[in-house]
């Protein structure tokens, strides 16, 4: 039995999902971003008891358990957009339609409209926002110049990067960079 869990963005998220069911003391296969694998710990369907105090738990850390179809499906998205990003730079180049297609095994026509419905954005768009701020994260560092980083997040040049930086942000690189000011940066799960 799986749980899809929302707002899971990072390892840090499973280690505090995992946390959160240590204390409870319930066995799990294993946690990756957006699902809790139960397998067959739990049987087949978890309380409702117990489903209520999980849920409350996590909410007080900031996931929520998905309950119906299109919302594990948004979720998927997102993971299969954040994992795209986290290996763009690998050797096999996928267009990001066919990665998330082969990720969420389903038709990318039919999921750029839900996504676009659910979220009131495309997923480029949303793709593009992740790229952004993973470029603020990257200019915050302060280790990389800007033609690194744009080698490094596939862009076509660095007047790509700051163009698409400047659209989204409203600053550009370098003058993001000088504030030195984190709290410029959002958070990946309220893109």
């Amino acid at each position: 039995m799986k749980i899809y869990i929302k707002n899971m963005v990072c390892d840090r998220c499973c280690l505090a999902v995992k946390n959160v069911l240590n204390n409870m003391d319930l066995s799990y296969a294993s946690v990756d971003l957006g699902e809790i694998d139960f397998a067959d710990y739990q049987g087949a369907k978890l309380s409702d008891d117990v489903k209520i105090l999980l849920g409350a738990d996590l909410d007080a850390l900031g996931f929520a358990i998905l309950n119906d179809k299109k919302s594990k499906l948004i979720e998927a998205i997102k993971k299969s957009c954040l994992e795209y990003l986290q290996h763009i730079d690998g050797v096999d180049k996928k267009v990001l339609s066919e990665h998330i297609s082969q990720a969420v095994q389903r038709e990318y026509n039919y999921l750029s409209h839900l996504f676009s419905v659910v979220e009131g954005i495309t997923i480029e768009q949303y793709f593009i926002r992740l790229r952004v701020e993973k470029v603020k994260e990257l200019l915050v560092y302060g280790e990389m110049a800007l033609g690194e980083i744009a080698f490094q997040l596939d862009y076509s040049s660095v007047a790509h990067l700051s163009g698409q930086f400047k659209k989204v942000t409203g600053l550009t690189p370098s003058y993001f960079r000088s504030l030195k000011n984190q709290k410029l940066r959002n958070s990946l799960d309220k893109l």
